[in-house]
């Protein structure tokens, strides 16, 4: 069974996790704001030593791809493209949608009944979202969406929709007594979810290319010039 190491950066939470197969080893959290830099290296350390797992040992690096924050896809990334690159081994990315997704289906009764619909913030009342079944499947494809009334309505007359992610509780208040519209608060992203995605991409050998990968940022990534000149 292969050992493969997930990472996840893309919000505020810095998550590592370690499988072996399907079984988890272990997995660390860490929920600092822009902590990912000076800390994604020492929790994957510490993680290996505590599994009694060596690096080279590893047999791919699975990373959260997008959509989600600029520098944190980059901080994930090109962790996960050194490890690859240094150990030789495969590169896998998993959708961070998809990776919430699949929290929140296994946290749903017969969640065969429902779609599901992840949403991360993108500021203001816009989210990057989609739509999925139970087996992960797209309904809607991915991109951004600027949150209205009239979002997802003819969707949800026809059937029940599991809302989640830091972009939901906008939503929710567009919502507020729609039978068909549920909201799970507690769902954020994790490198456990990632991990377990992972495995189907390692058997079928959907491997990233190293030298060419790049985070799915969905949006173009715009830097302001500051209005004034610091230095005279």
């Amino acid at each position: 069974m292969p050992l493969l190491l997930a990472l996840e950066t893309s919000a505020t939470v810095c998550s590592v996790a370690l499988y072996k197969g399907a079984v988890l080893l272990g997995a660390s959290e860490l929920q600092i704001e822009k902590s990912h830099s000076s800390h994604i290296t020492v929790m994957i350390s510490q993680l290996l030593e505590n599994c009694g797992v060596e690096l080279k040992q590893l047999n791919a690096v699975a990373v959260s791809g997008g959509p989600g924050s600029y520098t944190g896809l980059r901080i994930g990334s090109s962790t996960a493209k050194g490890l690859c690159y240094s150990l030789d081994i495969p590169l896998l990315e998993v959708s961070t949608l998809y990776g919430l997704a699949l929290q929140a289906i296994q946290a749903v009764p017969n969640p065969e009944r429902y779609l599901f619909c992840p949403m991360v913030d993108a500021r203001r009342m816009e989210v990057y979202t989609c739509l999925l079944n139970s087996n992960l499947e797209e309904q809607l494809p991915i991109e951004p969406v600027v949150l209205d009334e009239q979002t997802l309505e003819a969707q949800l007359e026809s059937q029940p929709i599991v809302f989640f992610g830091n972009g939901a509780a906008k939503f929710k208040s567009l919502k507020t007594g729609h039978t068909n519209a549920l909201f799970i608060d507690s769902i954020q992203p994790s490198a456990k979810p990632i991990g377990q995605l992972a495995l189907a991409k390692y058997e079928q050998q959907a491997f990233e290319d190293i030298a060419y990968y790049e985070p799915f940022y969905l949006k173009d990534v715009y830097i302001t010039s500051p209005s004034k000149n610091i230095v005279k």
